[in-house]
């Protein structure tokens, strides 16, 4: 007999905002916004009840949550290098076996110019918010 834990709703929240992270914090300093929504369209990093099946253990889910993460910082730093493209790749790969799109390769990330702060995006989230 074997034990599995299975994922915690906890999990599976903290994966939808690292894929909201993506959207919102590292797509918009690469791509403009109708890229962003093509990737919308396309379910890039899409997750549905079916992936939550797929990456249903705990294991798993921490799998799905560590990948995310370490391409987030990745692509956040201020000079991607190739030294970071075997474990860019490695983490895509472990993305894809779990069902998620990712279509990208760090080429696409290292080649793409990162654009100024000054440009406004639609995705990304508000500096602040005024309540009325």
């Amino acid at each position: 007999m074997k034990i599995v834990f299975a994922s915690t709703p906890e999990q599976e929240e903290e994966i939808r905002k690292l894929v909201k992270k993506m959207y919102t914090t590292i797509f918009p300093n690469y791509f403009p916004d109708e890229d962003i929504k093509d990737f919308e369209q396309l379910n890039v990093l899409h997750t549905s009840t079916r992936h939550f099946e797929y990456f249903g253990t705990l294991k798993e889910a921490y799998q799905v949550i560590v990948s995310l993460q370490i391409i987030s910082s990745i692509l956040e730093t201020e000079n991607l290098e190739d030294r970071y493209e075997k474990i860019f790749n490695k983490n895509v790969s472990v993305l894809q076996d779990f069902g998620l799109t990712f279509p990208f390769t760090f080429n696409n990330f290292y080649n793409g110019k990162i654009m100024k702060n000054d440009m406004l995006s639609m995705y990304t989230k508000a500096a602040n918010e005024l309540l009325i």
